[in-house]
């Protein structure tokens, strides 16, 4: 569907909901399960305001990695999924679990280690040869071990440097990516990130660690949004969901996404891909 065509439907949905007095209960509360990057980047914090209030509404945010926010969404223990694995958002509607997916905006993971770089990534020309330099180096390295949509493009990497890591120096932590940028500043190690996390904690002055790999085309990070199926699970708040979608997927939603982080950080965080270039 052309994004003209989108923003009409989206258009007399808003226009329903604004006029729907049940739906606009001010006990009316929509669940968001969603990758902790979203929130550790401060994103959400001007994302969601503006469809609350325009729509009286409360969104309850369960940031956990991209895997358990997904199987909030089987569950029906979330009514709308923001995440950031494709191959797991695929299945999870193939299996009828959610619906009307879209996407939503992209960033960039990249490495970042010590600024003495023991491993000597700097030096890789692809992501994969950078995580193997690491385990040759046995140089400490922070996994999210979480199975977050960061962890998961961790392993693709591993797999395609055909290495299994194990050992000391391989570090399994099961945290959100805040935490994990964090670990790896105070051990002074490795760690696979999104762009937008790691400027946020940067520029905050949380960790001091440089980027030493980037640009790899692998690297990519899309972020998608997805409503759980109400045929699936009769209660969520499939119409709500809906509207949150054709809210951050519409021109003012999509500025937000593209303008968020130039002033504090210097640099955007996300860029839009419902809209290329709101105005």
């Amino acid at each position: 569907m052309k994004v003209k065509t989108m923003g009409k439907v989206f258009l007399v949905l808003l226009c329903f909901l604004l006029f729907s007095t049940p739906v606009l209960s001010a006990e009316t509360r929509l669940k968001l399960s969603t990758t902790t990057s979203t929130e550790n980047s401060g994103l959400l914090y001007e994302l969601l305001p503006p469809f609350e209030k325009e729509f009286n509404v409360k969104v309850d945010v369960i940031s956990v990695g991209t895997g358990k926010a997904l199987k909030l969404g089987e569950n029906g223990d979330a009514d709308v999924v923001l995440v950031h694995a494709r191959n797991l958002e695929d299945k999870f509607v193939a299996d009828g679990y959610g619906v009307n997916r879209r996407d939503v905006m992209h960033n960039d993971f990249v490495i970042i280690g010590p600024g003495t770089d023991p491993a000597g990534i700097g030096k890789a020309k692809t992501a994969a040869e950078a995580l193997k330099r690491i385990a040759k180096q046995k140089a400490s390295f922070v996994s999210r071990g979480d199975q977050s949509g960061t962890h998961n493009k961790e392993l693709s990497l591993w797999n395609k440097a055909k290495v299994k890591p194990s050992g000391s120096w391989y570090i399994e932590s099961g945290r959100g990516m805040g935490e994990v940028l964090i670990m790896a500043h105070e051990k002074g190690g490795y760690t696979l990130t999104d762009r937008g996390t790691y400027l946020a904690f940067q520029k905050e002055g949380k960790i001091n660690l440089p980027i030493l790999f980037e640009g790899d085309p692998t690297l990519f990070n899309p972020y998608g949004i997805i409503a759980v199926n109400p045929e699936r699970h009769t209660h969520v708040q499939y119409t709500l969901a809906m509207a949150l979608i054709g809210w951050v997927t519409s021109q003012g939603g999509q500025k937000i996404i593209a303008e968020y982080g130039k002033g504090k950080y210097g640099a955007p965080l996300f860029y839009p891909d419902a809209i290329k270039s709101p105005k």
